[in-house]
């Protein structure tokens, strides 16, 4: 299997902020992507551009940390798209007591994990993605994102 390519693309400058982003952004992508392989675009943007594309494909008028848009399969290897808005995420971390790079690793991570058809729609799905993604991201050494919810 070839490795997964990541391509990252920075509109918003305030992401510089976060350590290594770029870096960060690849390892947490990639390590969700694991066995699966292939392709995925990450934009890091600002919560106007978020709510833009929030409002037009999923009829909610409102910033959220991260979108996921999956590609079809007939575009293999690429597996779709993460958009990240910087304010949402930045006040999520925290209000989580958490660091912008571990929120952030955390979200690529859930993102990437929704490209590959994962879900949480009912307790079960969550139950199992929140395990796959604790699992993934102490790979990459950060603490459970989940811990302060039980």
């Amino acid at each position: 299997m070839t490795a997964p390519v990541i391509e990252i693309e920075i509109e918003d400058d305030a992401w510089e902020i976060v350590p290594e982003v770029e870096a960060r952004v690849v390892a947490a992508a990639a390590a969700a992507l694991h066995d699966a392989g292939g392709a995925v675009v990450v934009l890091l943007t600002d919560d106007a551009a978020v709510q833009d594309l929030n409002a037009r494909f999923r009829g909610k008028d409102r910033p959220t940390n991260v979108l996921s848009f999956p590609a079809p399969e007939t575009a293999r290897p690429h597996r779709g798209d993460l958009v990240l808005a910087y304010g949402v995420c930045a006040a999520e971390a925290a209000e989580q007591g958490k660091t912008i790079a571990d929120h952030l690793s955390h979200l690529v991570v859930h993102g990437v994990l929704h490209l590959l058809g994962r879900d949480h729609e009912d307790d079960a799905e969550a139950e199992a993605m929140e395990a796959e993604e604790r699992a993934i991201l102490a790979t990459l050494g950060v603490a459970d994102p989940y811990a302060g919810e039980r």
